[in-house]
């Protein structure tokens, strides 16, 4: 454990440069005192590496010193070689450079260590986007991850789901994000989320930026998903399901179905089930068929009902 936590210390140094206790700290989860403890370990086993207090102070290591490899797990090397998802990495436009990267990597592994990963590539293939989909044409991916790298501004039309729905935006792109195989864009000002696959046009400004001072994008992306699923559910549809229909539920309705769902005498369920909205409930249950009963609000049951007429006037003519 100490170990382990003394390589990381090396490598964070190593690579951010100076560091403070605290930061550290807050890195390695583990108390102040704790790493200036690891602090008098390091310099009793020779690593170059000094300390400064006050307020600019902190550790650095000499110039020029590097640790080595040798430090990895055998968990750890198998574990870099799972990280590398071939498929995003070549939308980046990444994909040599991954392949070369694995390639050093692996060849600097020791031999037992280099076997354990080359066994952990040859069980395990990542495959992010989901079934049922085609891949999204994202055709601007490489050009806005480019400004987000260099921190260049970026002119973009954009297409949201409202009206109006094609709208011209003047982004500072702070980072992207892979979710369940669609691109996101966080920038400013705000920020907020845009798809990169609703980019319609795109022109690269001359305008450099700085991100805001200590924004974290995976602490964004982690409030943004907690304020979406919040949202999500603003509705509640009192319904009746047949087994059928009760089994075939997931997720939210799954979870809403067990709390609220009472059996009644002909083996169907009665539950309370949250919805986004009311045309998003149309779609849902229509698809549900005969095998479900909407009893409130009235308005979904009304719409339901004068939809079902409508497709059966539709299918009796010939």
């Amino acid at each position: 454990m100490k170990a382990g936590r003394l390589v990381s210390i090396l490598l964070l140094l190593q690579t951010r440069g100076r560091m403070t206790a605290a930061q550290l700290a807050r890195e390695l989860d583990v108390s102040v005192r704790t790493v200036y403890r690891d602090m008098e370990s390091l310099h009793a086993a020779g690593v170059p590496l000094y300390g400064d207090a006050g307020h600019a102070g902190g550790y650095q290591l000499l110039a020029g010193y590097r640790t080595r490899l040798t430090g990895l797990s055998a968990g750890e090397a198998e574990a870099l070689f799972l990280s590398g998802i071939p498929g995003p990495a070549a939308e980046l436009g990444l994909g040599p450079a991954l392949a070369a990267a694995q390639l050093k990597l692996r060849a600097a592994l020791p031999e037992a260590l280099r076997d354990q990963a080359d066994r952990m590539r040859a069980r395990f293939h990542l495959d992010a986007p989901g079934w049922y989909a085609a891949d999204d044409e994202v055709p601007y991916l490489t050009a806005v991850a480019d400004a987000v790298w260099h921190s260049r501004v970026l002119a973009v039309r954009y297409r949201r789901w409202k009206e109006p729905t094609d709208v011209d935006r003047r982004l500072e792109p702070y980072g992207l994000v892979l979710k369940a195989g669609r691109w996101y864009v966080v920038a400013g000002p705000g920020p907020r989320t845009y798809r990169v696959d609703q980019i319609l046009e795109l022109t690269v400004q001359d305008a450099e930026f700085t991100p805001p001072e200590g924004f974290d994008l995976a602490a964004y992306w982690e409030r943004y998903q907690a304020d979406f699923l919040a949202n999500l559910h603003r509705g509640e549809a009192v319904v009746r399901l047949s087994p059928a229909a009760a089994a075939g539920l997931t997720g939210a309705a799954a979870r809403a179905l067990a709390e609220t769902g009472v059996r009644e005498p002909d083996g169907w369920t009665r539950a309370v089930l949250p919805i986004e909205s009311e045309d998003r409930a149309l779609a849902q249950f229509l698809a549900l068929g005969t095998e479900v009963e909407v009893l409130e609000p009235r308005t979904l049951r009304t719409r339901l009902a004068t939809t079902a007429r409508a497709m059966a006037a539709r299918h009796a003519s010939p």
